[in-house]
């Protein structure tokens, strides 16, 4: 059963000795024992012990066929994260090898983001997951089978976490799956997720489905036994699986095609397992000699394999009562291969599966860690992921017969690229099927294209980057312009700074300009305002992604004029915050006050400002300017007294400046958390591994068991607090955390 609960390795074992591998049982029983010990007196949420995680991840581990170092590293996968004071990684590579270290290490990284911003922090988790696939793929197989658990036994989890964790596998973790070929991981993690996400409509397709299937039962047993006949009529050696669709594939199938349940044909499937390839095609004709066959419907992969090294063919007939099925065949390897994906390397060692080979399979990872090299965009990155992870493929053909793969929707130019850069950059037009097409072009299956090319030729246009699909084109371009036209890039990206400058209403001097940039330019990490100019001009970076400090740098050097006579509001008009009172004061303690530096200013303890924070200055009658954040509810209630309007006054936090020891600020953690004996021990300890001082803490017990937990810390900035805030999100019983006002 899968959600089969173990704390000893007897069922492991047993699958191990089952799958005739040679495994090295004494190192996996010793890496059992030492997770055991570090894990000894933890806890899941639903409460079994905790050792029970690691075990059925080395369970679904060992059904994949990995090997004996992935089958310890999925025992210990938890031990540097959950263990730091028990344990390290340089203890995990003296006991068990490097090899089991690097997977750990992968693991860890992946898990151990403490990132605020949600977008943010869901970017970071595929880059950080690409880089361990590029140094270890057994590191994302093994964090498939984690996910797998965690979504096994998700209904121990609170119902918010519940729903954040389904959708995160929905969009990440089956894609991934779907792409390394692990079929039966995909399907499983799919129709997990959809419970949580969509718990009625699930439960409605699988009663359909439940129904259908009980009505056509003769069916497939009368197919069943026709096929089994014919098979042994010709002496072939095979098996027979039926199967009928995933809640999840009838699911997609009816939403994104706008289908009834009804007006789903392909709902039956008949798999013929055989044992060589010639015996495929022999099992095809027969199919084809005893139905009648759909025509377009079928796909011959074992000739043209999928990039996730699927191969098998597929057709679709016309069965008893006029209901059409599908009929896959396959050999054993093929068959391993579709269930497992590039994991049933660890099976099929030799031949076709050798490492260059699969290390060719992974290509699609190293394009993708480039073109995050090119593009500084987060959003870029994204659908750059997204066109290479969740699209459809299309076979198409060099003039030579060399077999090009690219997503669906790609165009001709993309076709160039994947050739080779100096065939795209060469491109002057394009053939397919022998007739010249537009270069925005989309082949389709089984076309032929040639590219046109010329020395001649003025290279790449910008336009194409509006044109094609895929990362790897669009960073062979970047890198084309970014070394062949820095000049002009830097004209293109000067000119559309410039356009984004006059948006701020003030005249600045070429010197201020120049300044502005130059600060800028630094600040996101570029030596030079040139190499600024050159990275939004090929393309690297767009204006909008600096927009916010540019506005800054622009305030910071062209100051507003003073406003020597402030009109009041009336009675019946409320200031708001851009309204407030620009008059030149000077500020400290890394405020500005108006554009100037000096002024004795204080911290307002009702919303304990940080750097980072959008800050609002009120002169106060007896000390000098108290800053409070512009969201703070004081600020809202004050700013709706007209008496109060001259005291409101522009402020922001001094940049440039290096932070220090002595730079460390006061801020109030808000913890919603469900009440256990050790959740103060658990919120005590995670500060004090953080080095952060707990200068206040006061609880606050609810009538449902919940409880409020009330702390006072120091911190240097909003980024250090966003990640002290995201290291106690992830502790044992909590809620939510949120910023605190007094």
């Amino acid at each position: 059963m899968p959600n089969e609960v173990h704390t000893d390795i007897t069922r492991l074992l047993e699958i191990l000795d089952a799958s005739g591998n040679n495994y090295n049982k004494e190192k996996i029983r010793r890496a059992f024992e030492y997770a055991s010990l570090l894990h000894e007196g933890q806890f899941r949420q639903s409460g079994e012990a905790y050792i029970s995680h690691p075990i059925a991840v080395a369970e679904i581990a060992a059904t994949l066929g990995l090997d004996s170092d992935s089958i310890c590293a999925a025992l210990l996968h938890d031990t540097v994260e959950d263990c730091p004071d028990k344990t390290n990684l340089k203890d995990i590579e003296k006991r068990f090898g490097a090899d089991v270290a690097l997977i750990v290490d992968g693991l860890t990284k992946i898990v151990m983001l403490h990132i605020e911003d949600k977008e943010e922090a869901h970017i970071e988790t595929i880059r950080k997951m690409l880089l361990a696939m590029s140094r270890d793929i057994r590191v994302i197989f093994i964090k498939l089978c984690d996910r797998l658990h965690n979504m096994r036994t998700l209904a121990a989890r609170p119902d918010n976490k519940q729903r954040v964790t389904a959708l995160e596998t929905m969009h990440i973790y089956a894609p991934l799956a779907h792409r390394l070929g692990m079929q039966r991981i995909k399907q499983e993690l799919e129709n997990l997720s959809l419970q949580y996400l969509d718990p009625y409509g699930y439960s409605e397709i699988k009663n359909d489905m439940e129904t259908r299937y009980g009505q056509h039962t003769d069916f497939v047993e009368h197919i069943r036994e026709q096929v089994d006949a014919k098979m042994r009529e010709n002496n072939i050696s095979f098996s027979l699986e039926g199967r009928i669709k995933s809640v999840y594939s009838v699911y997609k199938k009816m939403y994104t095609q706008n289908k009834s349940f009804d007006e789903i044909y392909d709902f039956y499937a008949l798999r013929i397992i055989v044992n060589t390839e010639l015996e495929c095609y022999t099992a095809l004709g027969l199919i084809h000699e005893m139905y009648n066959s759909i025509p377009g419907r079928f796909k011959d992969y074992i000739s043209t394999p999928k990039p996730n090294l699927y191969r098998s063919l597929h057709t679709t007939v016309i069965g008893r009562y006029g209901i059409p099925f599908e009929v896959q065949i396959r050999t054993w390897e093929m068959h391993q291969i579709a269930e497992y994906g590039i994991a049933a390397h660890w099976k099929y060692k030799s031949g076709a599966h050798s490492k260059e080979d699969m290390d060719k399979k992974l290509e699609w990872v190293s394009r993708l860690l480039e073109s995050e090299g090119e593009a500084h965009d987060p959003d870029e990155f994204m659908d750059a992921f997204k066109t290479d992870i969740f699209q459809d493929e299309t076979f198409v053909f060099t003039p030579k017969g060399d077999l090009i793969t690219l997503p669906q929707g790609a165009t001709v130019i993309d076709f160039a690229y994947a050739i080779h850069s100096a065939v795209g950059n060469k491109m002057v037009g394009a053939k397919i099927n022998g007739m010249i097409v537009p270069i925005d072009r989309v082949p389709q299956n089984g076309e032929i294209v040639e590219i046109i090319t010329s020395n001649a030729g003025k290279g790449p246009s910008r336009d194409w980057l509006k044109i094609i699909k895929t990362s790897e084109a669009r960073s062979k371009i970047r890198q084309w312009f970014k070394k062949e036209k820095r000049a002009d890039n830097i004209v293109l990206g000067k000119a559309m700074v410039e356009m984004e400058l006059k948006k701020y209403g003030r005249p600045a001097t070429e010197s201020q300009r120049a300044e502005i940039v130059a600060s800028t330019a630094q600040r996101v990490g570029y030596a030079s305002a040139d190499d600024l100019y050159n990275t939004i001009g090929y393309g690297g970076i767009t204006v909008s992604k600096i927009a916010a400090r540019l506005r800054e740098e622009f305030d910071r050097v062209v100051r507003p004029e003073v406003q020597e006579a402030p009109v009041l509001p009336t009675e019946a008009e409320h200031i708001t915050v851009a309204q407030a009172i620009r008059r030149p004061i000077r500020g400290n303690g890394g405020i500005v006050v108006d554009g100037e530096r000096g002024c004795q200013v204080k911290f307002a303890k009702c919303c304990n400002p940080l750097p980072g924070d959008a800050v609002i200055g009120f002169i106060t009658k007896g000390f000098g300017i108290s800053i409070h954040k512009v969201d703070c509810p004081n600020v809202e209630n004050g700013m709706k007294r007209p008496e109060d309007a001259d005291r409101w006054v522009e402020a922001h936090w001094e940049t440039g400046g290096k932070d220090t020891e002595q730079d460390v600020y006061e801020a109030l953690v808000q913890m919603h958390v469900y009440s256990s004996l050790t959740i103060l021990a658990d919120v005590t300890m995670a500060l004090a591994d953080m080095k952060v001082l707990l200068l206040q803490i006061n609880t606050q017990k609810k009538s449902d068991g919940r409880m409020v937990i009330n702390l006072k810390i120091s911190c240097k900035n909003v980024d250090h607090y966003h990640s002290i805030v995201s290291r106690l999100k992830g502790l044992r019983d909590v809620i939510d955390v949120v910023r605190g006002y007094s």
